[in-house]
């Protein structure tokens, strides 16, 4: 799918590994309205700071973006390496280096090589292409398996609309947010207030509730870029016409990236829905069903296709929600396993082992406290999750 007004492209710069496209960039052909959701861990990546600052303007034109290499807890030589690369990329597109976006991704604590950048940069932008976009979504990946991209096409008062985006994702994975970056393009006009509302509210609904490993990186990004090329009325906020298509279709595209980031997981082999009801409200409800989503217990589990449900109802009983135990019911898929916090006998446990044999499946915990609804993504904990990160540096 393209979008008009963008183009992408992709390189192999050889930033950290030989023969492997490691260096993207996205670029508008126009100044675009820019939003951002970065990480909310303490401790941010060069790239992070850097564009949390140019986003002040509300604007963007480019994005460059490597992996290989996270540039982060790096100091002030760091800092200067994203400048200085945003500059290199900026003379070879003709605008000014405050357009230009940076992003990282890669090992930690390691100063990054500009010589990569500059041999590679001529050719980087030579290859913009409006098709681009699948050559970038495989440059950002590290231990990743699969490319992740999502698109959409909108109607607004007779004009079509239409979405883009990319992101990678596999370890280090638990918004708010994770060792993930999102770059969504749209030809949409809309202004920025309305941009980073919509924006803020489909990362909470779609990145903000998956986990893999429950750890937050350094670098996490969701950037959007909208340039108004598909000639709309521009929408301006939440009662005009296109407010709500516009809305539905960038919360679509952050699930399913979201969604493709889980079912990658470092080693996973389950991509499983936890979902908490009758919880005192919605919000005891996510932490009830994140605290399950990240028990290591409860994922080896999954992974060992044990219908253990003392393990999912400890670690509830340590989500600091409040619940009667004597209430609780846990269910896998639509097969009930524990009534009133025990277990109901018979065929129950055989019957739930062969949900967990399935791809996916959803465990659903009801507190009968309440109204209270939220769900987390997660996946289970293999051998290859440990294999994969005892040597990830190696």
């Amino acid at each position: 799918m393209q979008v008009k007004g963008f183009s992408a492209a992709a390189v192999q710069a050889g930033i950290r590994y030989a023969g492997r496209l490691d260096l993207g960039m996205i670029f508008s052909h126009t100044p675009a309205v820019a939003a951002g959701v970065f990480t909310t861990s303490t401790v941010k990546a060069a790239p992070v700071l850097l564009d949390i600052e140019r986003l002040e303007s509300k604007t963007a034109q480019a994005l460059l973006v490597n992996s290989g290499n996270a540039n982060a807890c790096t100091g002030q030589e760091g800092m200067d390496l994203a400048l200085a690369t945003s500059a290199m990329a900026a003379r070879e597109l003709g605008i000014d280096p405050t357009l230009v976006q940076v992003a990282s991704t890669g090992v930690i604590g390691q100063q990054l090589n500009s010589e990569p950048f500059a041999r590679a940069m001529p050719e980087l932008v030579r290859s913009l292409r409006p098709e681009g976009f699948a050559q970038l979504s495989r440059a950002i990946m590290t231990t990743d398996l699969v490319a992740k991209t999502a698109s959409a096409r909108i109607q607004i008062d007779g004009v079509e609309v239409s979405l883009l985006g990319v992101a990678k994702g596999s370890g280090m994975i638990m918004p708010n947010m994770a060792t993930m970056l999102c770059f969504i393009v749209t030809d949409a006009c809309i202004e920025h207030a309305l941009l980073d509302s919509l924006l803020r509210t489909a990362v909470d609904r779609s990145f903000n509730r998956i986990t893999v490993d429950g750890d937050t990186s350094t670098n996490d990004m969701v950037l959007v870029m909208a340039n108004g090329a598909a000639g709309n009325a521009p929408i301006r906020d939440h009662r005009d016409e296109g407010a709500v298509p516009f809305a539905d279709a960038l919360e679509a595209i952050c699930r399913e990236l979201a969604l493709k980031i889980v079912a990658d997981g470092e080693g996973a082999t389950k991509l499983v829905t936890i979902r908490v009801v009758g919880a005192v409200d919605a919000t005891e409800a996510v932490t009830a069903a994140r605290t399950i989503a990240n028990s290591a217990l409860v994922k080896t589990a999954f992974f060992g296709e044990d219908a253990n449900w003392g393990r999912i109802i400890a670690a509830l009983g340590r989500s600091g929600c409040r619940f009667s135990q004597h209430r609780v019911a846990i269910s896998f898929d639509q097969v009930r396993l524990v009534n009133h916090g025990m277990f109901v006998g018979g065929d129950a446990e055989e019957a739930a082992t062969r949900i967990l044999k399935q791809r996916q499946f959803t465990v659903e915990v009801d507190l009968g406290e309440g109204n209270g609804v939220g769900e987390i993504y997660t996946c289970d904990f293999s051998y290859d999750y440990v294999k994969i990160n005892a040597d990830y540096r190696s």
